[in-house]
């Protein structure tokens, strides 16, 4: 009988942080710009600089320590891990290897087989290193130090997950709490969420740990899921064939579908780590834990929980709604404006989700105010305006956050609701189209929808169909 394997993964996630400084010195963090522009003295490694630790970068670490239920470690210290690389300009990059920030947390997970703890062996904060840009054409490699000194945290798992499907569920996880917090944006495409896979196999039944490699360069949740399945195949024809995994660092092409080794994997001691001497140990008081905890906000779980009791929406619109903090907010502000859930959920749900799936955008890139949104419900609501038009203002909003009120003014847009205007159009749309007329009086039902579209067209589209409909039946 062949041999069953089962996969056992460990992920180490990067966290670039949202702060608007980097982590040792006052340099932006904003993503682009020319290179070496966001740079000093300090994040370029020169001799005689000193770093200070940039305070928020502590207080959103601590923040996902919380959020993740790890104990967070009251006296911790920064240490240097030494390796050259022309992208580290101090020829160091300060991490934290003895005494990181947090510790010992999970994070819970949806399986097909139920609830399932990830546990979280650390969290600790480090420093970005910079970017080596290969130029093919003049054939060097340029280096860009604008990401040098942006701050991160490394989320470490323990090897608690046994499929690409776990993987990619307590990412989202992550991804999800790190963005309730506002504490990155975990871009994938822009680096700022990163994931390296540790993986290895064994047989089933087996308690030893098999041989593991980790990979790199994985920037979409397909291409994890990809190098996962890619990786588990490999091994396992390895060892079908007798021979060994070595372990190593190993590089995923997204584009070949192959990955292949980059390193032989390095141990602690190869980085010479030791406590960094120019950065003073952080003592994290009872007041300053408290502020923090205070400050958590509502993680999706509880807003699922309390839409289903304050708003009447469906449980499918709760999901998509609370699925972006982004979206989830606006929702919120634009009820407490216009006190009309469904409504604002219906637009949220129906027309801002084409338009964003239309114009390949994330609903954190939603830009439109929850005043004009709100703007438009009551229009429709007055019937000022109708459903058609409505749309065509919707657009106008999620481009360009126009003020719905105004643009209905200046372009025109408002119903006519002038019952002797509407009554001469139906009569002369009537007129005009007798064998529609005679189809209707046939027990034709559809022959309506024609005269009721005859009828808006020749109404430029500002009549209401509803009244129009009652119209022609009175009159025919």
């Amino acid at each position: 009988m062949a041999k069953q394997y089962e996969t056992v993964i460990g992920l180490e996630v990067h966290v670039e942080l949202a702060t608007k400084t980097k982590i040792f010195c006052g340099c932006s963090t904003a993503f682009g710009g020319a290179p070496n522009t966001h740079t000093c003295p300090v994040c370029t490694g020169m001799p005689g600089t000193l770093p200070v630790l940039n305070k928020q970068v502590l207080e959103y670490a601590v923040a996902v320590g919380l959020a993740t239920n790890c104990e967070i470690t009251r006296y911790c210290k920064f240490d240097r891990k030494n390796y050259f690389y022309p992208d580290n300009p101090q020829n160091y990059q300060i991490s934290q290897l003895y005494l990181p920030i947090c510790r010992n947390g999970h994070v819970d997970i949806e399986t097909k087989d139920g609830v399932k703890a990830i546990g979280i062996h650390e969290i600790h904060m480090e420093e970005d290193a910079g970017k080596l840009i290969h130029d093919e054409w003049e054939d060097v490699s340029l280096v860009d130090f604008n990401r040098s000194g942006v701050p991160l945290i490394e989320i470490v798992s323990e090897p608690d997950m046994r499929s690409a499907e776990e993987v990619i569920a307590y990412l989202e996880k992550l991804r999800m709490t790190i963005q309730y917090l506002g504490v990155s944006d975990c871009k994938l495409n822009e680096g700022s969420m990163r994931a390296d896979v540790n993986l290895s196999v064994r047989e089933v039944g087996a308690t030893e740990f098999g041989i593991r490699t980790e990979m790199k360069n994985l920037n979409s949740f397909r291409s994890i899921a990809h190098a996962i399945e890619n990786e588990r195949e490999r091994q396992i024809d390895l060892l079908e064939a007798g021979q060994k995994v070595i372990q190593e660092t190993r590089r995923w092409d997204e584009n070949k579908e192959y990955s292949y080794a980059m390193r032989s994997k390095e141990d602690a001691q190869d980085y010479r780590y030791f406590p960094d001497p120019d950065l003073v140990p952080v003592q994290i008081t009872d007041e300053f834990l408290e502020e923090i905890r205070a400050k958590q906000p509502e993680f999706r779980p509880e807003k699922m929980q309390r839409y289903k009791e304050e708003y009447d929406i469906p449980d499918y619109d709760i999901d998509i709604i609370t699925g972006s903090k982004h979206m989830a907010d606006l929702f919120e502000a634009t009820v407490a404006i216009c006190n009309q859930p469904k409504k604002v959920s219906n637009w949220l749900m129906g027309e801002t989700l084409r338009l964003l799936k239309e114009k390949d955008m994330d609903p954190e890139d939603i830009r439109f105010s929850p005043d004009h949104l709100a703007g438009l419900i009551n229009l429709t609501e007055q019937k000022v305006i109708n459903s058609t038009v409505a749309k065509e203002v919707f657009e106008e909003i999620f481009e360009t956050d126009i003020d719905p009120e105004q643009y209905v003014e200046e372009k025109g847009l408002k119903t006519v609701n002038d019952e002797g205007a509407l009554r001469k159009t139906v009569e002369e749309v009537i007129a005009a189209n007798p064998q529609s007329v005679e189809d209707y009086r046939n027990g034709k039902e559809k022959a309506i929808g024609f005269l009721v579209g005859q009828t808006m067209k020749a109404m430029k589209g500002k009549a209401d169909p509803a009244s129009v409909n009652k119209l022609l039946k009175e009159l025919l």
